[in-house]
């Protein structure tokens, strides 16, 4: 497996940045995740790196070095992810929940997979187009697909997010297979806020992405101006011989199988780590497992 990668998060004209985001690999599979903690309710920052930390300790103890189902992985960590955050709101009795967006992409046997929940966003581009993106979990998006009757709310409230006291919405996507020269971007609204698909589309096909995404960020911190929001990006490009040389590239052919390398840091917000211990995370996952198959068990 061989990438090139570069992320980078800035707190724009915020007071502080409540961003998070990383990556981690094994020798056959690799994770690439970001989360914006939301504004309006407490320690969104906690919220994002929560989510960010739950999802890849589980990809560290799942991907052996492979993931056996990165879709079924990727719907599991998201919702373990939201019950870690519950978690931290009621061990701490907090009166509202700290929130957060999230997306997630798995590549694993020259395929991507990726789900997200809420507003941040994946873009693949592939020889200088736009091959898909996702699609916001707010009433904005709503309205852009014509759907009646959004016009006597606030279009710019997510229905949907991490850590909310009802279920998360969420949406799947993938297998993709990967071509020479592919890139997936991870970004934060702070981004697509202040650049439509089109520029990021032709910045991030137009240089390698450890060039792109650095003047990606700076155009829209300086398009978004003193009001800019938290600007956080994790990009990667598939299979570019010519980064493997760089300190940006990665080749995992020649790393033992029980190797696991990780971008993700758990920062100085201490005063959750307790919350992220094997036995909580292990319990969530059984939990989640247990209402998956007695859901299926209804339906049938």
């Amino acid at each position: 497996m061989k990438f090139s990668v570069f992320q980078v998060s800035r707190r724009g004209g915020r007071e502080k940045n409540e961003d998070r985001m990383g990556y981690c690999y094994t020798r056959e599979s690799g994770l690439f995740v970001l989360a914006d903690g939301m504004g309006g309710h407490p320690q969104g920052e906690v919220a994002a790196q929560i989510a960010i930390q739950t999802v890849s300790a589980m990809f560290q103890r799942q991907a052996k070095p492979q993931l056996k189902d990165p879709q079924e992985f990727l719907s599991t960590a998201l919702l373990a992810a939201h019950h870690q955050i519950l978690r931290h709101s009621s061990t701490r009795d907090l009166l509202d929940t700290p929130r957060t967006t999230l997306v997630a992409a798995v590549v694993q046997d020259g395929y991507a997979h990726w789900v997200h929940c809420g507003d941040s966003r994946l873009y693949m581009v592939r020889g200088g187009e736009l091959l898909t993106r996702t699609r916001d979990h707010s009433y904005l998006e709503l309205r852009n697909a014509a759907m009646p009757g959004l016009d006597r709310v606030n279009r710019n409230v997510l229905f949907t997010c991490l850590g909310s006291p009802t279920k998360p919405l969420f949406d799947m996507a993938g297998p993709v297979l990967l071509e020479q020269g592919d890139r997936i971007l991870l970004c934060s609204d702070g981004l697509w806020g202040a650049l439509d698909d089109d520029a990021i589309t032709r910045q991030l096909s137009r240089q390698a992405v450890a060039n792109a995404v650095p003047d990606l960020v700076e155009d829209a911190l300086r398009k978004a101006g003193d009001k800019s929001d938290n600007v956080t990006v994790v990009a990667m490009e598939w299979e570019t011989p010519d980064a493997y040389e760089s300190t940006q590239g990665v080749s995992t052919e020649g790393i033992n199988e029980d190797i696991f390398a990780s971008t993700i840091q758990a920062g100085p917000l201490d005063q959750f780590e307790d919350d992220l211990d094997d036995e909580a995370i292990e319990r969530t996952i059984a939990e989640i497992n247990e209402a998956i198959r007695r859901s299926a068990a209804r339906k049938a």
